[in-house]
């Protein structure tokens, strides 16, 4: 009977995390269809990169080369790649957000909102933001160098987004040489609203530090352990007021995971004082939750 339940869980779990990544890759096919496709303006990654390809084939071969398969070619190399050293589930569904933005970009027909590239820009880039969060919320990415950095960053514990700002400038770069400087800098404009959303409202990799002072000290540690995997630094400390005895903990864990390990603190000792501080560097060992 626990079996059925936790497999019904798990296709539940599945379907959501599915209507998230063709949800995501809906939203960005419409997205290259209308502002995109009107300003001239290139994404960041691989999207870019098949884009500044159409755009090279039209102006100077006279060829219009469909998205899809060039787009899946790309991303050919690095699926296999995640499928290996990844997560075989994460990899699956960042397919089926690939798989859409692949069919639905070239089965949907050009639509053009506005000609204001500046709005363009801002409004392209901010639905853009909100498609690869709905990736990430699914626990999945939309592919190309998303899938490198991700293992080049696990693997050798290098900071690989700076490879890939330099992937989206020289892309930028060519793009600005071939077709003019203008497409180029309002795609900087794109791209930075599309990293300002993520920023704001994706909290994956930011890391919050709690100080919790209470009298439960070994209870909550090991509720916080079994909830986030993270342990916790005990010690003992005295009020100034009463100078009464208290024992306080320090921790630090995922930002996401802040409001359940708050809830968690609520339940065991009400009459905790917690300390919420946001974590800008961060060295040392720290538990990630694999991709699945």
């Amino acid at each position: 009977m626990h079996l059925e339940a936790s497999t019904v869980q798990t296709v539940k779990s599945d379907g959501k995390r599915i209507v998230l990544c063709v949800a995501a890759g809906t939203m960005m096919a419409i997205n290259y269809n209308t502002f995109v496709h009107t300003g001239g303006l290139l994404p960041g990654g691989f999207a870019g990169l098949v884009l500044l390809v159409q755009n090279i084939c039209h102006t100077f071969f006279n060829f219009e080369m469909p998205y899809g398969p060039l787009y899946i070619l790309l991303n050919l190399f690095p699926i296999i790649l995640s499928y290996r050293k990844i997560g075989k589930k994460f990899t699956i569904f960042s397919c089926v957000t690939i798989g859409t933005v692949a069919i639905l970009t070239d089965l949907f027909h050009s639509y053009v909102i506005t000609y204001d590239v500046l709005l363009i820009s801002i409004f392209g880039g901010m639905i853009n933001g909100i498609a690869i969060m709905l990736c990430l919320l699914a626990g999945a990415t939309s592919g190309g160098t998303d899938f490198i950095s991700i293992y080049v960053s696990e693997k050798f514990h290098i900071d690989a987004w700076n490879y890939v700002l330099l992937f989206n400038a020289t892309i930028l770069f060519v793009n600005g040489f071939l077709f003019g400087w203008d497409k180029a800098l309002y795609s900087i404009i794109f791209q930075f609203v599309t990293t300002q959303i993520l920023n704001a409202r994706y909290m994956h990799y930011k890391k919050t530090t709690l100080l919790v002072v209470t009298e439960y000290p070994e209870e909550i540690a090991r509720a916080l352990y079994k909830k986030t995997k993270h342990g916790a630094t005990q010690w003992e400390a005295q009020g100034t007021y009463q100078g009464a005895k208290r024992q306080m903990l320090y921790t630090v864990i995922n930002a996401e995971e802040i409001n359940k390990v708050l809830k968690i603190i609520d339940n065991i000792d009400e009459d905790a004082f917690v300390n919420v501080l946001r974590t800008e560097q961060l060295r040392g060992a720290f538990y990630m939750r694999p991709k699945d």
